[in-house]
């Protein structure tokens, strides 16, 4: 097996929308991937964005842009985020009754597929795709917003994900979201997280470019 990249990935959710590429510029020597979260409405109660700002995000930014799609019936839009530039993308195991056909249609449109779950959703729910994912996504809060409290029952949860990928022989990136941030990180990186998710934390500093330097040096990325 070999060990997971770590990185700090912002959440672009908590970035101002106005001036959304220079803001990104400014936390991209930090980062290991750009996060963006996607809304519907009614698998989620928030509407946010969709293929188009991807597709703009990918002229603005060297970044891979990892797509969280917090949407109902996610395969009808596989293709359009791929064509957008997607490079990692993940569907919530709730949303999928058919999830290792939708994991296969990611990868055949050339994303690196993941999954992730809601924060009742057990770690077990993944054990039969487990190895065709290239990451599983925790939920650190209930999804829909950002700004939300840390809710410690991840931790468990990044520590059973990370003893099934060890037990499976599987490389997988463990991604954790919600109220990430200076005194959450020890923690998640114990538990065995890769990959950080980091919205008010960055963006909501009063200088974002400080806030993901100093988060990238305690990750380690």
């Amino acid at each position: 097996m070999t060990a997971p990249f770590k990185a700090l990935a912002p959440s672009i959710l908590s970035a101002d929308f106005s001036r959304l590429a220079q803001d990104v510029a400014r936390v991209e020597p930090y980062s290991g991937l750009l996060h963006v979260d996607v809304m519907d409405g009614h698998f989620v109660p928030n509407i946010t964005i969709g293929p188009p700002v991807v597709r703009s995000l990918k002229g603005a930014t060297s970044l891979p842009l990892d797509c969280h799609l917090m949407i109902e019936a996610p395969d009808r839009y596989l293709k359009a985020f791929a064509q957008a530039g997607a490079t990692y993308l993940s569907v919530h195991q709730e949303a999928c009754p058919h999830l290792h056909r939708t994991i296969q249609n990611i990868r055949e449109e050339g994303m690196r597929p993941g999954v992730a779950l809601n924060p009742s959703t057990p770690a077990e729910s993944l054990e039969v795709v487990l190895p065709d994912l290239d990451f599983v996504l925790v939920m650190s809060v209930n999804p829909g917003f950002g700004g939300q409290r840390f809710l410690p029952l991840a931790l468990e949860k990044i520590r059973r994900l990370r003893r099934m990928a060890e037990a499976a022989g599987v490389d997988l990136a463990i991604e954790v979201d919600g109220g990430v941030g200076r005194d959450t990180l020890p923690g998640l990186l114990e538990a065995g997280a890769h990959w950080f998710v980091a919205g008010n934390a960055v963006f909501g500093a009063e200088d974002p470019a400080a806030a993901a330097r100093e988060l990238k040096e305690m990750i380690g990325a």
